[in-house]
């Protein structure tokens, strides 16, 4: 090729490439059959049409998705200007890889059949943004790593839907513990006094305006949901390579050891679940796991693992209906050698997330906190005493900026679909570290 050949051909790339920045994104849903699919369209969405084709098979989850777009198009504050195109039929994939209309699939529903839709997203040149968890056990993970490949190979962007990664609180937390004034370095701890300790806990009845938010029966059949570690945990696992590991890449076959997992079951009357999901009696597939005539779900997870040589124990769990609960709990806690820095959300800070920093013993942190706090990009930070803890206060403004998290989630995806080049090179071993982790850990508790 000769050099003049060769500069025409790459002004004539760039000129496509700057243009397709420009053109209007087209959004598609498949199957949305999660809550978390109406989260993404919850405001206008910039450089995006506000064409939406969503492919599904009829049934509740398509018809709940459709009501929350309406309900987004028609609220006094903010309105949306959503318009559906339809593809109401049980060969909704088929007919989506066949005629793509857009260039962006958004994925949410059923995680047995997860990473197939979003490897065949990628296979026909689709950006994803997937809901978590692409996978829930062992035996998809060759499919991970095939769906992360081809979209490298085909300059796609990929996306986990882990929306915690920009909450205010946990954003902190990681800059905190990047300072030695005030962290100092991570403990390692010990099998049996681990440095790092995750834990949640989710509640299956849930209320929108008083009405029980009805969940679909195959959410109650890990086969297809996944135990608690396997969805759930795969948030504060991604929190915890970010926050000890900012911006590196970690290699689950040399970085990640699981010591030790166990599983739990809850047992539901079948008065509790149709309550929970409408049905009035235990569906086929559910059959093998009914004794006595009640459900056993196995779905509670607790795991000792090492990232690094960090020990951590996290727990993952569902109760049916937690007494007075109006949200998850979050437990967050990291052990450092001058303090422990803990974020938790529960019915004592009124299911809103608190940080605390408590130092060591003969550690005075005050004046170190103060000037970090100074160095972070939200103006209104304060400190409050508790006896030894401090309470790093978070005033409702810089909590409210940025917008919603999950409105943070998709601008940050944006922009990596406006460049796949930008996606940091840390993405994907982390993607497979993640979810090694959690089907590693439900292989070892079964």
């Amino acid at each position: 090729m000769t050099v003049k050949r060769f500069i025409i051909l790459s002004i004539s790339l760039l000129a496509s490439t700057v243009q397709g920045a420009e053109d209007p994104r087209h959004m598609i849903v498949i199957d949305p059959d999660h809550s978390h699919a109406a989260g993404v369209f919850s405001q206008q969405i910039p450089d995006v049409s506000n064409v939406v084709h969503v492919y599904a098979p009829a049934g509740q989850g398509v018809t709940d998705f459709l009501d929350s777009l309406a309900r987004f198009n028609h609220r006094a504050k903010n309105p949306t200007n959503w318009k559906i195109e339809s593809h109401i039929t049980p060969d909704f994939l088929k007919l989506m890889l066949e005629e793509p209309p857009g260039n962006i699939v958004v994925i949410s529903g059923r995680n047995d059949v997860k990473i197939d839709r979003i490897l065949s997203s990628l296979r026909a040149g689709q950006n994803v943004l997937a809901d978590k968890p692409w996978i829930i056990d062992s035996q998809h993970f060759s499919q991970l790593e095939e769906a992360l490949n081809t979209a490298g190979q085909k300059h796609l962007a990929f996306y986990d839907g882990m929306t915690e990664r920009f909450n205010i609180v946990y954003q902190i937390q990681r800059e905190l513990m990047r300072d030695p004034e005030v962290f100092g370095r991570p403990l390692t701890g010990s099998p049996s006094d681990p440095a790092v300790k995750l834990e949640n806990l989710h509640s299956l009845i849930k209320f929108t305006q008083g009405k029980v938010n009805l969940r679909p029966p195959w959410f109650l059949d890990v086969r297809q949901q996944g135990e608690a570690i396997a969805d759930v945990g795969t948030h504060l696992i991604d929190l915890e390579m970010a926050t000890l590991f900012p911006n590196q890449a970690i290699d689950y076959k040399h970085d990640v050891k699981i010591l030790k997992a166990i599983r739990s079951p809850i047992f539901l009357t079948l008065p509790e679940f149709e309550r929970l999901t409408g049905a009035k009696e235990w569906p086929a597939f559910l059959q093998p796991s009914v004794h006595n005539d009640r459900l056993e779900y196995d779905c509670n997870n607790t795991a000792l693992y090492t990232i690094r040589g960090i020990h951590t124990a996290i727990s993952d769990r569902w109760d049916y209906e937690t007494p007075g609960a109006l949200s998850d709990s979050y437990l967050v806690v990291y052990r450092g050698t001058r303090a422990t820095i803990r974020v938790r959300t529960s019915k004592l800070e009124n299911y809103i997330p608190e940080m605390d920093v408590i130092p060591n013993a003969g550690e005075n942190l005050t004046a170190a906190l103060e000037s970090r706090l100074r160095q972070l990009p939200f103006p209104n930070l304060t400190l409050r005493q508790n006896g030894r803890e401090i309470r790093v206060v978070i005033p409702a403004e810089d909590r409210a900026r940025g917008g919603s998290t999950f409105t943070q989630l998709v601008e940050q995806f944006l922009k990596y679909v406006r460049d796949p080049r930008t996606l940091p090179s840390w993405e994907k071993p982390n993607m497979l570290a993640k979810y090694y982790v959690t089907t590693t850990a439900v292989d070892l508790a079964r």
